[in-house]
């Protein structure tokens, strides 16, 4: 009876471990841990580690060196351990090259930092389970023209731009979203970038009557047309783009300036997780947070699939609480909300700005 009694024992252990280990989501990480973008694998990896930390998820983690020759070999790394998932990619080369070899072997990537647009925007044609955790390429340019045309509806705002491809498209990005909202900017130009005073653009622009200026160019450039304004004694408000979080410039940038970009998640992202983080010493920035929301997003949805079985129906039809806040992808694989947001400048650091 004893032995009996220790035999049925040692199979429902057995049982219940096997169970467990069922139960387990085996997930990839592609991240490049070699090369000139080895410091952002690394957020990447220490991100997804942190997510799996409570014994949910066993993670294969692949160098995919932001290279196609390592984004093919990280595919195959994944198809072959039988991951349900996979989360990271960083660079569109990598992640071009490992979607066809994902797709055949029916294993979905959530993706944190390739923007480009063709990646979800083509997907009709070439079928992969891609999503997109990282804001699309135009996602900027939409945000500016929406968030600003909202703020700015009542002012004399002008729009000026350095010439180059980036602040072409955002002014003009801006220019078309104001147009088609009925509003008319009073001075529109192009200016010469890396100057060390912008005295005669800002002179064109008080003649205009201009109070708030939109500009497609960087933090450096703002800065001096902010300065270059207030010495003549203008007060006024200048906004740009991603650029303005640049490192600081031999000019200050000016209290007031306005910004569009996305938050620094380590701001918003759930106080504990942040805390957990900072206790393990790890500096939750650049993509550690994204990659642990990926993490919180794939288990989530996995559990959603466990009827079904379906994965990639369960990540386009869920919302998904994360440690960065809400997410949900729409039919293409892209963010269902555009995370960028409006923020000005206090003279140390940039704080959110409420658009109604």
């Amino acid at each position: 009876m004893r032995i009996a009694r220790f035999v049925i024992g040692a199979l429902a252990g057995l049982l219940l471990a096997g169970s467990a280990h069922a139960e387990t989501l085996r997930l990839g990480v592609a991240a490049p841990l070699s090369g000139p973008s080895a410091v952002l694998g690394a957020q990447v990896r220490a991100g997804a580690q942190a997510a799996a930390e409570d014994g949910s998820v066993t993670l294969e983690i692949a160098d995919d060196a932001c290279t196609a020759d390592g984004g093919a070999k990280a595919a195959r790394q994944f198809a072959k351990a039988k991951v349900q998932a996979v989360v990271g990619f960083l660079c569109g080369e990598a992640i071009e090259a490992a979607m066809p070899i994902l797709k055949e072997a029916g294993i979905p990537v959530v993706t944190i930092g390739v923007r480009t647009d063709s990646l979800t925007d083509s997907r009709e044609k070439t079928g992969w389970p891609v999503f997109r955790l990282a804001p699309r390429a135009d996602s900027e340019h939409d945000a500016a023209g929406l968030l600003l045309t909202k703020l700015w509806r009542d002012k004399l705002f002008a729009i000026v731009d350095d010439g180059t491809i980036y602040g072409r498209e955002l002014a003009e990005s801006f220019r078309t979203a104001a147009q088609q909202d009925g509003l008319k900017p009073v001075f529109n130009d192009t200016f010469r970038p890396q100057l060390d005073n912008q005295v005669g653009l800002v002179g064109r622009l008080r003649k205009a009557d201009a109070t708030h200026v939109f500009v497609g160019g960087d933090r450096d450039d703002i800065a001096i047309m902010a300065r270059d304004a207030r010495k003549i004694g203008l007060n006024m408000v200048f906004a740009g783009g991603e650029t303005l979080r640049a490192a600081p410039g031999p000019v200050p940038l000016a209290a007031g300036t306005l910004m569009i970009a996305l938050p620094e998640w380590q701001e918003v992202a759930n106080p504990a997780v942040v805390e957990k983080f900072n206790a393990d010493r790890i500096i939750p920035e650049g993509y550690v947070l994204p990659a642990y929301a990926a993490v919180e997003v794939v288990r989530a949805a996995v559990a959603e699939a466990a009827a079904s079985g379906d994965l990639k129906k369960a990540l386009t039809e869920h919302d998904f609480q994360t440690a960065i806040g809400p997410v949900r992808f729409d039919a293409k694989g892209d963010l269902s909300e555009n995370p960028y947001r409006v923020f000005r400048y206090d003279g140390t650091r940039f704080l959110p700005v409420e658009v109604q």
